[in-house]
């Protein structure tokens, strides 16, 4: 059962679950948009809001899942509600899955996917030891769910693996996230005022997540509680990472730099130290961010003019 599906995440999770032809996979989600109906009978679709306690005890024990990959989070794409109800859905909702996981006998696996926006700022590459504190709105509200389920997985001797995926991008993103405004702004020539672009940050494709999601379902875990930074390992200033990006596709958008200030509450280091998920999941990054954005591009606009970049490799 995958929560989230129509999230880019989620999309792309299905896409690779699909592709294996191995799993008969379950989705509840609010509403079937275009994009989900071209997965025609390989998913089954329900209608669902996470919120609603009596019809997630229906679903769960009417699917009875073997695995449960928890990808459904508030916050990222619009419409945003208050900063409570991202606390709520995001906090509420995942508990209470967690709690129908807890309820029945059949010991289902749960993969949770968190954030890298969980942890306290090191200036360094981020570990999985690392503490969990933060003032960022989505991030706060992540990490509430990532302690809390790693209390409730102890607690009712419950398999759980908590992936904290850095930032991302590829097939499917959207909303006001950084690189759909890029390829818009190059497409319609609008000009798109960015911060000052100084911060560190870990980019990686999106493919390369979900990958990541379908290895962690295909392994046995080797303890009752397992934690996995996915990310690129590299560190980059965001400035240097979207003028490469560019540079690669040769696309030219109006981009002034400074213009906005970071959200106060954003870090100003964010990178993920991959060793944990290289080591025991078998995985790292295959796709570069300029060929993610490369198939974003040819999704939102068919007939932009740009270069196609080659495939692989981990950086821009």
């Amino acid at each position: 059962m995958v929560t989230g599906a129509s999230g880019t995440l989620g999309l792309n999770i299905l896409r690779q679950l699909v592709a294996t032809n191995s799993y008969k996979v379950i989705a509840p989600v609010r509403s079937k948009s275009a994009e989900l109906a071209t997965f025609g009978e390989d998913v089954q679709f329900i209608d669902h809001e996470l919120s609603d306690a009596i019809h997630t005890a229906q679903i769960f024990e009417r699917a009875n899942p073997d695995v449960i990959v928890h990808a459904a989070a508030s916050g990222l794409r619009p419409p945003k509600g208050s900063w409570f109800d991202l606390m709520h859905f995001n906090v509420e909702s995942t508990m209470r899955l967690f709690q129908m996981n807890c309820r029945f006998d059949h010991h289902s696996r749960f993969i949770y996917i968190s954030t890298g926006l969980v942890y306290r700022e090191q200036g360094r590459p981020l570990l999985e030891t690392d503490p969990i504190e933060t003032l960022h709105p989505y991030g706060a509200s992540k990490a509430a769910s990532d302690s809390m389920l790693q209390a409730a997985a102890a607690e009712f001797k419950r398999s759980l693996t908590i992936l904290r995926p850095f930032a991302f991008t590829g097939l499917h993103d959207g909303g006001e996230r950084l690189f759909p405004r890029i390829v818009t702004a190059s497409a319609t020539g609008n000009t798109l005022p960015m911060t000052l672009g100084n911060q560190v940050r870990d980019f990686c494709s999106v493919e390369d997540i979900a990958r990541a999601v379908v290895l962690t379902i295909e392994r046995k875990p080797e303890s009752m509680i397992e934690k996995f930074n996915l990310g690129s390992g590299v560190s980059v200033p965001l400035r240097d990472l979207v003028t490469d990006v560019c540079q690669k596709l040769k696309l030219a958008p109006k981009l002034e730099f400074g213009k906005v200030p970071m959200h106060p509450f954003e870090p100003f280091h964010s990178v993920a130290d991959i060793t944990a998920a290289r080591e025991k999941l078998g995985w790292t990054p295959r796709q570069s961010v300029a060929r993610a954005v490369w198939e974003l591009a040819r999704q939102m606009y068919p007939a932009l003019e740009m270069k196609e970049p080659a495939p692989g490799g981990r950086t821009a």
